[in-house]
């Protein structure tokens, strides 16, 4: 059931305007967000839940998608994500926070699906334009944006070939491929 899941879970970049995350589904979110391990339980994230239809395109022109699909420069209006979570943190908790940001994420957008959302983790951020955007203290730093909403496109798992390829690309038909490594190649070593 959970590899099922991990099958099903994909970044997407593409999402349908209805029905949309409620602010009950992203407190939820927060919810297992919350749950998850902590490195030294220090707990140093925060997040903002942005659902509001006037934030939305705010929050939207500060993100940079799909570094690899060059002539792409991002959805189109009817295809932007529907809410977002915000992963802040504090440096007063933690100094590096990044393994508590990339647990609390995967459960973020494990339970997205399992609500039956998409998601996309974007990093590429103008980080002070989004912070102006919305008002975030300062002495919080901007980790990650986990864009959500229904999906709008389907992404399909592939082999990495031969020539070691890792890019993800979409086909004429608009389809997303996602070149994934085989087992054997990650395994370095069995003892």
């Amino acid at each position: 059931m959970f590899v099922e899941l991990m099958e099903k879970t994909r970044s997407f970049r593409r999402f349908q305007q209805d029905p949309a995350p409620s602010m009950d589904d992203l407190k939820s979110l927060i919810d297992i967000a919350r749950l998850t391990p902590s490195a030294g339980n220090r707990q140093p994230l925060k997040f903002i839940l942005v659902q509001d239809k006037q934030a939305l395109p705010e929050v939207f022109s500060t993100l940079r998608w799909a570094g690899y699909l060059q002539d792409w420069t991002g959805p189109a209006l009817s295809e932007q994500p529907t809410a977002y979570i915000v992963i802040l943190s504090d440096p007063e908790k933690s100094k590096n926070p990044g393994i508590d940001v990339g647990l609390a994420a995967q459960s973020i957008v494990l339970g997205a699906q399992e609500l039956g959302f998409g998601a996309c983790l974007l990093a590429a951020i103008d980080r002070s334009r989004l912070r102006e955007v919305l008002d975030i203290p300062k002495h919080l730093e901007i980790e990650l944006v986990v864009a959500l909403g229904t999906p709008g496109e389907e992404v399909m798992l592939t082999t990495v070939g031969s020539d070691g390829d890792i890019r993800y690309w979409r086909d004429d038909k608009g389809v997303h491929y996602v070149p994934k490594r085989s087992r054997d190649d990650l395994i370095e070593k069995t003892l």
